[in-house]
């Protein structure tokens, strides 16, 4: 799996809240994610995504 977020990420932390050990916030305040989702992660992972107010990442 791997995720990505996109142009639409508002910088709310939401992600990094539900999943801090691959989501993180840039100096610019938006998400980003770790290159490596490792298999233990990827319901985390999904669940950051679905609960994305702006629907930012993709996974």
């Amino acid at each position: 799996m791997t995720a990505y977020v996109n142009e639409n990420c508002i910088g709310c932390g939401m992600c990094v809240s539900i999943c801090p050990e691959v989501f993180h916030m840039t100096d610019e305040n938006v998400a980003l994610a770790n290159d490596e989702i490792l298999p233990n992660q990827e319901t985390t992972v999904q669940e950051a995504a679905d609960s994305c107010p702006v629907s930012a990442i993709e996974v």
